[in-house]
């Protein structure tokens, strides 16, 4: 694909790198060595300071009231404003790192003051989440899933009708490259009747997005659905870890809880809203037979333009894989496309019943997994609930993780066109 006439950055590792582009710049939270938390701007192999960019007087106006909220230790405050004091500092990071900028030799001269090498910063969960809901909108995950837990009635009636929601732990969400420990807990043996104790024998990961909540509502109002798109700030990557077998014991009545409290991994970049605008799609049609959403859900323009088309990648390198030099082995390619809803379907539901949404809540969209073998989100589904392990190129198999396994979800945008833009990784790897 020729991007040759899109505009370049003078931050020359930015060209046709396959996350962080000048057509990109999502936002995080890093330190140095020694340093204190602050805001930063992926750019190539570099991360903008925000802290030395706002010192240095490089902002004006409208993009520098939004740069003191961006450049703090938490996005909180940043992700608080309204779009177009956002969309202020977007452009105006935009025309400072643009190739020719009337402002790159002043740039160049602050050198690793302003542009912090990659792999000399620590990231962070970009802000602070006070609450966590994770969605199941990922209509074949939920009937794959539903298959093998409810073989008889794989998907439940109301699916169809309500965006289908659990309240997470904020409290174990965790950035990209933290380890996750084995839980342990409850678990009825196949043929028991009386549950034993002790470490999950079937841990799982799940292939999500995860989307951060902007301005939100005040408690006892809505937000309506024609503008609850505009309330989205951006998106990550997510990985909802999963116990298995302590699902399958405690999920009757009342849905999951320790089997996917104990963590969740967060790819560090928020990627804006406006860095995904030419990559939206219409939503696809639902199945013939399928009920229209209820008015409140439903909006022309959301069905028009509130997908996104997002390319979604698994791997897995175990640790016999990396003694041995094997490159990290990919499980499954999927698609946001995948979603039975849209995003702005998402927050106008959990806002309906006059619930406060708040800037820096985090949402996870469910796994996104495809209708075909080689597009599943989970190990549940490929090996239908461990009856068929996967083989390694290391010779090893697996049905669920065990020590030493390191999951990477990966995420990428193309069209014909656009500059290809990335959302950097997502890792975590057990320990028992």
């Amino acid at each position: 694909m020729s991007t040759s006439h899109h505009p370049r950055s003078w931050v020359t590792s930015a060209n046709g790198h396959p996350d962080f582009p000048l057509q990109n710049l999502p936002f995080g939270v890093f330190n140095r060595p020694g340093g204190s938390r602050r805001g930063g701007v992926a750019i190539g192999d570099f991360v903008l300071d925000l802290q030395v960019a706002y010192e240095t007087g490089q902002f004006k106006g409208e993009a520098r009231v939004a740069a003191e909220a961006a450049r703090k230790g938490q996005l909180n405050a940043f992700f608080a404003l309204d779009a177009t004091s956002r969309q202020a500092l977007r452009a105006e990071l935009f025309n400072l790192l643009a190739e020719g900028s009337p402002q790159q030799q002043a740039l160049q001269l602050l050198g690793d003051a302003l542009l912090v090498p990659m792999g000399e910063c620590r990231m962070h969960v970009p802000a602070h989440v006070g609450d966590y809901t994770d969605f199941y909108v990922g209509i074949h995950h939920a009937t794959n899933v539903g298959k093998l837990f409810r073989p008889d009635n794989p998907l439940l009636p109301n699916y169809k009708y309500v965006p289908i929601a659990y309240h997470g732990r904020a409290s174990t969400l965790c950035v990209s490259g933290t380890a996750v420990k084995r839980p342990s807990g409850q678990t009825l043996p196949p043929g028991a009747e009386v549950p034993t104790f002790g470490p999950c024998k079937r841990l799982d990961y799940e292939l999500e997005v995860g989307v951060w909540m902007g301005p939100g509502n005040a408690v006892g109002e809505s937000i309506g659905i024609a503008e609850a798109g505009q309330r989205v700030v951006g998106f990550c990557l997510l990985n909802d870890w999963s116990a298995r077998d302590l699902q399958a014991w405690e999920y009757q009545p009342l849905g999951p809880f320790l089997s996917k409290s104990f963590a969740t991994s967060l790819s560090p970049w928020v990627v804006m809203a406006e860095a995904l605008a030419p990559f939206r799609r219409a939503q696809p049609k639902r199945p013939e037979g399928d009920p229209q959403p209820l008015p409140y859900l439903f909006d022309e323009q959301d069905q028009a333009h509130g997908a996104l088309d997002i390319e979604l990648e698994v791997l897995l390198q175990t640790a016999r894989m990396k003694e041995q030099g094997i490159g990290a082995h990919r499980l499954a390619v999927s698609n946001t496309l995948n979603m039975y809803w849209t995003v702005a379907q998402m927050v106008a539901h959990h806002s309906v019943n006059g619930c406060q949404l708040q800037p820096g809540d985090l949402f996870g969209t469910g796994t996104l997994s495809g209708p075909q073998v080689g597009q599943f989100g989970s190990l549940l589904e490929m090996t239908e609930g461990g009856k068929h392990a996967i083989e390694l190129p290391s010779g090893e198999t697996r049905t669920f993780l065990l020590a030493g396994d390191e999951i990477i979800l990966r995420a990428r945008c193309r069209k014909e066109g656009e500059v290809s833009i990335g959302f950097g990784e997502c890792r975590g790897v057990i320990v028992d």
